[in-house]
């Protein structure tokens, strides 16, 4: 994660707060011969000590877990935008990318294939309600043999979090002024994503930053 402590203000439950919402990330350990990626939907569980989630049977990291468990790190990345120097106002001002990131570190392991249908249910809850009032989607909608069959291809697995790391870079190393322009700017640049949403935590840093 970036070094500077500028940006390493919020503490381990801001941290947990933005990667359960945004429940999305990448599941990196290492292999016998490489390291070993899969993008993965996941929740984080209340007390914010477990990461559930699931993969392919296909993937080479269910292939690793047969061994037993392992190290690993989820990385959640959320909005990010590329900051221009001519909008800080300011001279000898350098091109930078701001970004709010949170690293997950802990030890992943296979579960119990009996623990796949509740967390297939929880995690399609947790996203089916932020598109209300669109009636719920519920396995319970899914032939029971094609869903039994489709859940024969995954495996549900588990991290458990030793360690929470986030980094919020959004200028507070600038002026305030400099730092608001920057924001107000970049909403129009059209390079990165979610751009909206990066200009109003830079407006608005979060206050453990």
């Amino acid at each position: 994660m970036h070094p500077n402590p500028a940006y390493r203000g919020p503490d381990d439950a801001r941290n947990l707060d933005f990667a359960r919402e945004r429940g999305f990330g990448l599941l990196t350990l290492s292999g016998d011969d490489e390291p070993l990626a899969s993008h993965i939907p996941f929740l984080i569980s209340d007390d914010g000590k477990r990461l559930s989630a699931h993969i392919v049977r296909s993937n080479p990291i269910w292939k690793a877990l047969q061994g037993g468990s392992a190290k690993a790190l989820v990385a959640v990345s959320g909005p990010d935008g590329y900051i221009s120097p001519d909008w800080y106002g300011t001279e000898n001002q350098v091109p930078t990318w701001n970004y709010v990131a949170v690293h997950l570190r802990g030890v992943v392991r296979l579960l119990d294939q009996e623990a796949l249908r509740d967390h297939l249910d929880d995690l399609s809850q947790r996203f089916e309600a932020h598109l209300a009032p669109k009636p719920v989607w519920h396995s319970s909608k899914m032939d029971q043999e094609v869903m039994a069959r489709m859940m024969r291809t995954i495996a549900p697995i588990e991290v458990q979090i030793d360690s929470v790391q986030g980094t919020w870079k959004l200028n507070q190393n600038k002026t305030a002024e400099a730092r608001l322009g920057a924001a107000a700017a970049i909403e129009t640049s059209g390079i990165g994503v979610e751009l909206h949403a990066l200009a109003a935590l830079m407006r608005d840093l979060p206050g453990s930053i």
